[in-house]
C-alpha cells in the first residue's frame, strides 16, 4: 500500500537483497521484506546482509525513476533468528570463508543457536566437515569483526548515530568500541568522528555520566569553541566563554572553574593573556596563531643577496618590455626582492596584476624558482590566466593524504619542504589561519613569500581575519596600491567599487556604461525581470552565453531572491525537464545533463580524469557542467574545466546548482557579466564589504537589481566582520615594528556577537 510521503513512520522487516553500498559512509540501498510487501530502503545504514532483521524509523519518498522508497533516519538491527534467515545470512558471504554449501552444513548442525556458537564458542565449528583448525580460527576472527560492527551499529543507531560515524568508530577502536564509548561517549565528538555534542549527551545520560563530569565539560567546552571557530573566531575572551559555557552546559561557577582548570592542565584548552584580558583557545588554533607570529618574525630577518641591484633590474625590465611602472609598483617589486615576506594589497584597477607579473619576470630572470598558489580552484585558474604561469590551489600545492587516524595531513612540511625560492599567494583574504600555518610549515626559511589580496573584501570562511591582521599589524612590509590607472578609470564597475569601499554611493542613474541599476522592490517582479535579462536580453544585446558568461549573485540562500529559489527558476528556463532527459536529485536540487553546478565541500580523494591523466581532489567552490546522467546506475558526471568527476547518488549532497551563487561562494572568481540581486530585508547581510566583494566579481558588465535604499544601507554600513583573535597581539609581541610603505590605521577588538553552539 502506498504511504504518505514525508510522514515519519516505523518499518520492520528482513533484509532480502543489497542493491548498493558505499563502504566509506555506509550509504545503502536494499530490499526489505516486511509482512505485507517488499520495500526499497535507502540511507546511511551501513553494511547489511540478507537475513538481517531491521527496525527502521524514517519516511517514504518518491524517486522519479525508482518510485517509492523508504528513507531511513535511524536503524535498530538484529541478527537473524530463524533457521532459514540464518542460512541466508551466512550463505550471502557475511563471514569470510563461508559459502552456500558450508552455511547449509553449519546451520544443520547448530540450528537457531548457530550465530551464538560462532560468536561465543567458535571452536565448535571444527566438528563440521570441511572446517580445519586453521579455517576455524579464520572464521572465528571474521565473525568477531562482523558481530562487533553489527553490534556497534545497532547500539549507536538506537541513539540516532549515523552508520558512517559508527563505522569510523569501529575502524578506530575495533571490537572494544562499545566499551570505550560507554566509558566516554564524548570521544565520538572528536576529530574524524565529529558527532554532534547534543547527540553524545543522549548516550552519556544513559551511561550515568553526570553533568559535572570532566569528560562532559571538556567536550562541551570544545564544542562551544569549535562552533565559534566555525563563525570565524580563533579564540574567545574568557569572560564571554565562561558565560556561554555556564549557560549552554547549565553549570555553576564552581563546576565551570573545576572543569576549566582540568582543561588547562591537560592542554585541551590554552589561555593567552592579551593585555589585561585572558582569551581561551582550542589547542590547534592557539598553535596556528603562535606559529604564524614566530615564523613571520624569523622570515623578516631575511637578508637579500648583496650582488643584486633591484633598481637596475627594474629599469632594465622597463627598457626591454616597454612597461613603465608607477612608483608604488616599483616599491612593491623592490620589497618582494628585499624582504622575506610582504603583503601587496589594493582594489581593482590599481595594478596588482601588472606588479605581480613584474615580480615574477624579475624573479625568473634572477634564476629563482617561483611557485604560484590561490585558495580555490577558480582563483588559481584566474591567476594562471593573468600571469601565464601555472598556479595551483594551496591544497594541491601542499599535497594531501590521510594519516593512520583518518586525519587529513599535508605531504609538504618542515621535513619535506616545497622546492621553491619564491611563493606568491593570491586572494589571501580567503585564507584562514589553519591553512596559512600549514603553508608556512611547508616553505623553507630562505623562500620569499609574497601575499596578494584585497583587504576590503570578505574575510575567510574559516577562522581568523588573516589578511586584515597582517596589513594592520605594523610588523610586515605592506604595499597598498591606490592609484586607479587610466584604462581602469574608464570602467564604471571599477569606479563604483572604489566609491563603495570609500563609503560613497555609486551613480545609480548611469545607463551608458558597464554598470546598470534597476529599481525593483517587489521580489516577484525582480525575479521576473532577472529571468528576462538572463535568458533573453543580455544574450541578444551582448552575445553572452548565459551558462558560461552570466553569473547571478545574491547575498542570501533564502527567500524568493535567494540562491536556492533563483537556481530552480533559472534551471527551468534554460535547462527544463524534457522527455527522455535523465534526472538525479538531492534534497534541494534536480540535476540534468547541461546543468551548471558547484562543489560545496573539499573532497581530497575524489578521482578525476583529464585527457587520460588521473588525479584526485575536488574542492569547495569548483564550478562545472553536468556531462551525463545515468539513472540506471544512479551516477552523474561533471566536467570541472576538463577534469571529469563521477558522482554516485549518495555523493550528490556535495553538489548544488550554480546558476546563482552567494557572494561568499563567488569570492576569488571573475565573470564576464554579473547580475547582483539585492532583496529587501536580509539586514544581517547588508554591509559594505559584502557589496564591494560582489561588485568586484564582474569583468565586463554589472547589473544591480533592488532598491536605492538597500544600496545606500549597504554602502553606509561599514560594520567589519569582527572576529576574536590574538594574532595581532602575538605579532606585535614577537616582531619588531617596521615602517610601512603605506601606513594603515590599526584597530582594536570590539565586542562581537557570540555563537553559543547553535547557528544564529
Amino acid at each position: 500500500m502506498a504511504q504518505t510521503a514525508g510522514q515519519t513512520v516505523s518499518l520492520k522487516g528482513t533484509v532480502d537483497e543489497i542493491l548498493f553500498l558505499n563502504e566509506a559512509n555506509g550509504y545503502t540501498v536494499a530490499e526489505l521484506e516486511t509482512d505485507t510487501a517488499l520495500v526499497t530502503i535507502v540511507g546511511e545504514i551501513g553494511r547489511l546482509e540478507p537475513g538481517e532483521e531491521l527496525e527502521l524509523t524514517g519516511s517514504y519518498v518518491n524517486h522519479p525513476r525508482f518510485g517509492q522508497q523508504f528513507h531511513a533516519e535511524s536503524c535498530i538491527r538484529a541478527l537473524p533468528s530463524s533457521v532459514l534467515n540464518i542460512e541466508r545470512y551466512l550463505a550471502g558471504g557475511a563471514i569470510r570463508g563461508i559459502g552456500k554449501a558450508l552455511a547449509k552444513r553449519i546451520v544443520a548442525e547448530f540450528g537457531e543457536l548457530t550465530l551464538q556458537v560462532m560468536e561465543n564458542t567458535p571452536e565448535k565449528l571444527a566438528r563440521i566437515k570441511g572446517i580445519s583448525a586453521q579455517k576455524c580460527e579464520e572464521i572465528a576472527a571474521s565473525a568477531k569483526e562482523i558481530f562487533g560492527l553489527r553490534s556497534l551499529l545497532g547500539k549507536l543507531g538506537a541513539y540516532g548515530v549515523s552508520a558512517s560515524i559508527a563505522m569510523q568508530a569501529y575502524r578506530r577502536w575495533g571490537v572494544s568500541s562499545w566499551d570505550i564509548i560507554q566509558g566516554n561517549p564524548y570521544l565520538l565528538c572528536g576529530y574524524g568522528l565529529e558527532l554532534e555534542f547534543r547527540r553524545a549527551e543522549l548516550i552519556a545520560r544513559d551511561m550515568g555520566i553526570s553533568d559535572s563530569d570532566p569528560k562532559r565539560l571538556k567536550a562541551g567546552f570544545c564544542w562551544i569553541l569549535q562552533n565559534n571557530a566555525n563563525e570565524g573566531h580563533t579564540c574567545l575572551p574568557l569572560d564571554q566563554f565562561k558565560m556561554a559555557a555556564m549557560r549552554v552546559l547549565e553549570l555553576s561557577e564552581e563546576e565551570f572553574a573545576a572543569g576549566y582548570r582540568i582543561c588547562l592542565q591537560d592542554d585541551t584548552l590554552i589561555q593567552y593573556q592579551k593585555k589585561d584580558r585572558p582569551f581561551v583557545y582550542l589547542e590547534e588554533y592557539y598553535h596556528a596563531e603562535d606559529f604564524i607570529a614566530a615564523r613571520i618574525s624569523a622570515m623578516l630577518s631575511f637578508s637579500p643577496p648583496e650582488d643584486f641591484d633591484c633598481k637596475r633590474a627594474i629599469e632594465k625590465e622597463e627598457q626591454e618590455t616597454g612597461m613603465t611602472y608607477a612608483e608604488l609598483q616599483k616599491k612593491a617589486i623592490a620589497c618582494a626582492f628585499s624582504r622575506g615576506i610582504m603583503v601587496l594589497t589594493g582594489g581593482p584597477g590599481t595594478g596588482k596584476t601588472t606588479t605581480l607579473n613584474g615580480v615574477i619576470d624579475l624573479c625568473v630572470k634572477a634564476g629563482s624558482t617561483v611557485l604560484l598558489a590561490a585558495p580555490t580552484g577558480r582563483a588559481a585558474k584566474r591567476m594562471t590566466e593573468l600571469t601565464g604561469r601555472e598556479a595551483k590551489t594551496i591544497h594541491r600545492l601542499l599535497g594531501t593524504e590521510y594519516d593512520d587516524t583518518g586525519r587529513l595531513v599535508f605531504q609538504h612540511h618542515e621535513k619535506n619542504p616545497l622546492k621553491g625560492d619564491v611563493l606568491i599567494v593570491d586572494e589571501v583574504s580567503m585564507v584562514d589561519v589553519l591553512l596559512f600555518e600549514s603553508l608556512l610549515h611547508a616553505v623553507r626559511l630562505s623562500c620569499r613569500v609574497i601575499l596578494v589580496g584585497d583587504e576590503d573584501q570578505l574575510p575567510s570562511v574559516g577562522a581568523g581575519n588573516l589578511l586584515h591582521t597582517l596589513v594592520h599589524s605594523g610588523c610586515l612590509p605592506v604595499v597598498r596600491l591606490t592609484e586607479i590607472f587610466r584604462q581602469a578609470q574608464e570602467s564604471c564597475i571599477i569606479r563604483s567599487a572604489h566609491q563603495i569601499v570609500n563609503g560613497e554611493l555609486p551613480d545609480l542613474q548611469e545607463k551608458q556604461s558597464d554598470f546598470f541599476f534597476f529599481d525593483r522592490r517587489n521580489a516577484a517582479q525582480a525575479a521576473e525581470f532577472l529571468m528576462d535579462l538572463y535568458s533573453r536580453r543580455l544574450p541578444k544585446a551582448y552575445g553572452f552565453i548565459p551558462k558560461t558568461d552570466i553569473q547571478v549573485i545574491s547575498p542570501t540562500r533564502k527567500g524568493l531572491l535567494g540562491t536556492i529559489s533563483l537556481n530552480q527558476m533559472i534551471q527551468e528556463a534554460v535547462n527544463p525537464p524534457k522527455y527522455g532527459k535523465a534526472i538525479l536529485k538531492n534534497l534541494l536540487f534536480s540535476f540534468r545533463e547541461g546543468d551548471k553546478v558547484m562543489q560545496i565541500q573539499n573532497q581530497y580523494e575524489m578521482e578525476w580524469v583529464k585527457n587520460g591523466e588521473r588525479g584526485a581532489g575536488v574542492f569547495n567552490g569548483d564550478m562545472g557542467t553536468v556531462l551525463y546522467v545515468d539513472k540506471a546506475s544512479r551516477m552523474l558526471q561533471v566536467d570541472f574545466d576538463g577534469r571529469v568527476v563521477c558522482y554516485n547518488a549518495d555523493q550528490l549532497e556535495q553538489l548544488e546548482l550554480a546558476y546563482a551563487v552567494t557572494v561568499h561562494k563567488s569570492q576569488g572568481s571573475e565573470f564576464e557579466a554579473v547580475i547582483l540581486m539585492l532583496p529587501e530585508g536580509s539586514d544581517r547581510l547588508s554591509y559594505r564589504s559584502l557589496l564591494y566583494t560582489a561588485v568586484t566579481r564582474a569583468k565586463k558588465l554589472l547589473i544591480l537589481i533592488g532598491s536605492p535604499k538597500k544600496v545606500r544601507e549597504m554602502v553606509q554600513n561599514h560594520r567589519r566582520t569582527l572576529r576574536y583573535s590574538c594574532l595581532l597581539h602575538m605579532l606585535r609581541s614577537t616582531c619588531r615594528p617596521i615602517e610601512l610603505v603605506e601606513t594603515a590605521e590599526t584597530g582594536e577588538d570590539s565586542e562581537v556577537p557570540l555563537i553559543y553552539g547553535e547557528a544564529l
